[in-house]
């Protein structure tokens, strides 16, 4: 029997526009199994749990649980726990980070204004390596388990000090797939080699195109025009462009991306449900999923400085 992962490359399927969506994320430290539902199916209380998932609900902020690549033996809870905040959007990028003893003290902070990209002076400014989230979840999808674990284990063992399994980023098709901050940018289909490369132009203030997703600030009709428009000039800076988009119909938009050089190009995004039926996960039964396709042709307009 196909894995998921297999008949989506089998079928050629367009990874743009595919990325999850969420201009800050949240991402809690928690050791041990996780369940298909993270924040109420693991060590962490699942009170605490739903109490998270009502805060956030409706803010633009996303919550993901963390753990460290290896062995997850059903052990108790560590008795302090990492925690990192990061916005993604282009020229609004930050990362803070802490540590907790109690990740209740989690709901007394204001979601809603670090969903706009407001941190407050929470916790410290994170100085260090590209943080690498690879989905792991095997209870979401095996092929997650199956490709995502080896996948962070070597990036971990090869030196890479910020890489860490995650509960969630979505495609799970698209496996192995991985979220990089500060930027946001979520990429699929990579193997060891391609990881690194991605993480060292993460570090140079790039991000690799050919393996990319889309950026999670974006909502997907942005993504896919965000990366057309960076195939067409050749762009790669990861914060060079921004992208304004604006419903045309139910199914099409009429998306802007703006260069930092003062150029900017108009795009239509149009919106069509897969041809062939697939399943978007191991454990669901297959689907027609949406697909962004970009008319980079007549309707492609650039703006001149």
């Amino acid at each position: 029997m196909s894995t998921c992962t297999t008949l989506s490359r089998e079928l050629i399927e367009p990874m743009s526009g595919t990325a999850a969506t969420g201009a800050t994320w949240l991402l809690l430290e928690q050791p041990g199994p996780w369940g298909a539902k993270a924040l109420t199916q693991s060590h962490l209380d699942p009170e605490f749990g739903r109490a998270l998932e009502a805060r956030a609900k409706g803010t633009g902020l996303r919550i993901a649980l963390i753990r460290r690549p290896g062995r997850h033996a059903d052990a108790p809870p560590a008795p302090s726990r990492q925690v990192y905040l990061a916005h993604t959007a282009p020229g609004r990028s930050w990362i803070r980070e802490l540590v907790l003893d109690d990740p209740a003290e989690l709901l007394g902070y204001d979601f809603a204004a670090l969903a706009a990209g407001d941190h407050g002076g929470i916790g410290q400014e994170y100085r260090g390596e590209p943080l690498a989230l690879v989905c792991t979840n095997g209870r979401r999808d095996r092929c997650c388990a199956l490709l995502g674990r080896p996948l962070a284990a070597e990036l971990a063992a090869s030196g890479h000090a910020q890489v860490w399994e995650v509960t969630h980023l979505g495609g799970h098709r698209f496996s192995p797939t991985m979220l990089v901050l500060p930027y946001g940018y979520a990429y699929g289909r990579m193997s060891a080699h391609t990881a690194k490369e991605i993480l060292g132009a993460t570090r140079e203030g790039r991000m690799v195109p050919e393996w990319c997703r889309g950026r999670s600030s974006w909502d997907r009709p942005g993504q896919a025009a965000e990366l057309a428009v960076r195939e067409q000039i050749g762009e790669d800076l990861a914060e060079a462009l921004t992208v304004r988009q604006t419903p045309v119909d139910a199914d099409t938009w009429s998306v802007t991306v703006a260069h930092g050089d003062g150029r900017s190009w108009t795009v239509r995004v149009h919106r069509s449900a897969a041809e062939t039926a697939r399943s978007e996960s191991c454990l669901k039964l297959p689907t027609n999923p949406d697909r962004y396709d970009v008319d980079t042709g007549g309707l492609f307009v650039q703006t001149a400085k």
